[in-house]
């Protein structure tokens, strides 16, 4: 046993650390025992509020000014306001005054309610449907300049003598003319093979731009269309039914028949192929021949469709949804006139009164 005297170790405590003197070791310093932090209860604590700086409120104000003005712009018309350079300008500050709020902490909410507001009304969108809404109505006088809209209101074709327009045939003339034409057309068709006729449509007036960014007082006329309730499908039938029609129009002051599908046009053998189904009149399912009596504006098309000679399908598939709109056979002839710029007689006084507004015309 170790003398008590000598050492201060106890027995039976091999490996314990020995224990201090009386009054500790000399210049130790007591530490004192680490005090918990108080708890804070989150429910006692609210979350301080963020609020938006002044470039969130700006982008969400500068957002909601600029959709109402183009909104405004839309509602009078003013397409050429909406894609002006000031229009497009405003836009650019406004698209960077939002990016600007949004790369802002406090002003992001606001940013982002005015990017929406942004993509949604802009020069784009509301200038697209301004163009419609203008192209619809036909106002366009809302931009123009007082020479620009007295220009539009001319009442003749811009490059066209009021000389000319007075001494071609009026609409009338020409309307009795086809209308006689299309019938004896008809009439030897029927003796000669047999044909009945459907009448595909109605006559169609389509009123003539002047040339100046308004209408004129003329228009274009297309007659009733006619279709054969049979099939012309025989090569040696269709050159015997053109034959006949070269007769009719050559007797009535026409030139001959012209054919477009011939290899014999000017037309390509690719684009003979694309509209006709094939470079051989034999094989095509389309024939389209034409004529007229220039300088006089009567024009006159015959076609032939022949399905029989349309073995993938694509002609039968046009020709189905034709039908349906206007109750045409799927195939056979159809015969109609087209004239363009055509002034009635019952506006000839009114054309001569307007006119006096454009001296030299």
């Amino acid at each position: 046993m170790v003398d008590p005297k000598r050492t201060r170790y106890l027995a039976g405590t091999e490996g314990a650390p020995p224990v201090p003197p009386p009054g500790g070791y000399h210049g130790a310093r007591r530490t004192a025992a680490p005090v918990a932090a108080p708890l804070v209860s989150t429910a006692e604590a609210p979350a301080e509020k963020q609020q938006a700086n002044a470039i969130g409120w700006a982008a969400l104000l500068a957002a909601i000014l600029f959709a109402l003005t183009l909104l405004g712009a839309l509602l009078a018309g003013a397409t050429g306001l909406i894609y002006g350079v000031t229009m497009l300008t405003l836009q650019l500050v406004v698209v960077g005054v939002v990016v600007a709020a949004l790369f802002t902490a406090r002003g992001r909410a606001l940013g982002a309610s005015a990017l929406i507001i942004a993509l949604m009304l802009n020069v784009a969108t509301v200038g697209a449907a301004s163009a419609l809404q203008t192209s619809a109505s036909g106002s366009y006088s809302g931009q123009k300049t007082a020479e620009q809209k007295h220009e539009g209101a001319f009442p003749g074709v811009k490059d066209r003598s009021s000389s000319e327009i007075l001494a071609q045939p009026s609409l009338e003339e020409v309307r009795e003319q086809s209308d006689a034409t299309l019938a004896e057309i008809r009439r030897r068709l029927s003796d000669r093979f047999g044909y009945t006729w459907t009448e595909v449509g109605p006559e169609d007036l389509r009123p003539e731009r002047n040339g100046y960014g308004g209408e004129s007082m003329l228009v274009q006329y297309i007659s009733v269309p006619w279709a054969t309730n049979e099939p012309v499908q025989d090569y040696e039938r269709k050159l015997d039914v053109m034959e006949v029609i070269d007769e009719v129009v050559t007797e009535r002051g026409m030139y001959g028949m012209y054919s477009f599908n011939d290899p014999s046009s000017s037309l390509d053998s690719t684009i003979l192929q694309k509209f006709y189904g094939s470079s051989d009149p034999r094989t095509q399912h389309t024939w389209e021949w034409y004529t007229d009596n220039y300088p006089d504006p009567l024009r006159f098309y015959a076609v032939i469709h022949d399905l029989s000679n349309d073995p993938a399908g694509e002609l039968r598939a046009e020709r189905e949804a034709d039908s349906a709109k206007t109750g045409e056979p799927l195939e056979g002839l159809q015969i109609y006139f087209l004239a363009p710029e055509l002034l009635s007689e019952a506006d000839v006084e009114e054309f001569e009164e307007r006119l006096q507004e454009y001296p030299g015309s």
